[in-house]
């Protein structure tokens, strides 16, 4: 069975720099009927291991660290019996959240093999130290997280946050796919790699 993504939204808060916000935010589910990986733990661990199901959870792959990514990927990690996997870079946002740290690390240009197909981890920094997408160049969809969004890059006004190397990041890296690619972000409504290359301002 080829691999298929699942989605599901959920909602809570975003907390940084002494303020919250209401927020509502992706889970992508890549896999097929008997494994899968889930990629981000906000907000809702029971609701995100419901659509899990019986599946195998090979991991939870998540984008960045930032609390409303990863609030409860402990919680999820315990409920479907699967592996936390986090670049080191962002371990200092983690802290913020988590007292335990992630079961394994991100690395760029690893691949985390699912269902036939292949996840490729970019490290793209710059809405956070740590923050990487996964390339999915068989299913031709690129998984943001908070790096890439319908309208352009991703936030980059708090800490350990940084414009030009977003920016940097998003050219060098993501603009080097193909335009076809379909983008699935962190937050709202697709795009595609040829929709985000005019709404690129340095």
């Amino acid at each position: 069975m080829t691999a298929r993504i699942d989605h599901l939204v959920t909602s809570g808060t975003f907390s940084l720099d002494g303020q919250s916000f209401d927020v509502d935010n992706n889970v992508w589910i890549v896999g097929d009927d008997a494994e899968c990986v889930v990629i981000d733990a906000p907000h809702d661990a029971q609701a995100i291991a419901d659509a899990v199901g019986d599946r195998r959870v090979l991991a939870i792959a998540c984008t960045h660290a930032h609390d409303d990514h990863v609030r409860v990927a402990p919680q999820l990690a315990q409920l479907v019996n699967a592996p936390i996997l986090l670049h080191p870079d962002d371990h200092v946002l983690w802290d913020m959240t988590h007292d335990v740290r992630p079961d394994g690390e991100l690395s760029d240009g690893q691949q985390i093999h699912v269902a036939g197909t292949v996840l490729e981890v970019l490290h793209t920094p710059g809405h956070a130290p740590g923050a990487v997408c996964f390339h999915a160049p068989e299913l031709g969809v690129l998984f943001s997280g908070d790096t890439l969004f319908n309208g352009g890059p991703g936030a980059t006004g708090r800490s350990y946050s940084d414009h030009p190397t977003i920016v940097e990041s998003i050219r060098t890296r993501l603009f080097a796919l193909p335009d076809a690619t379909v983008v699935k972000t962190g937050h709202g409504d697709d795009t595609t790699i040829g929709a985000e290359r005019q709404n690129l301002t340095d």
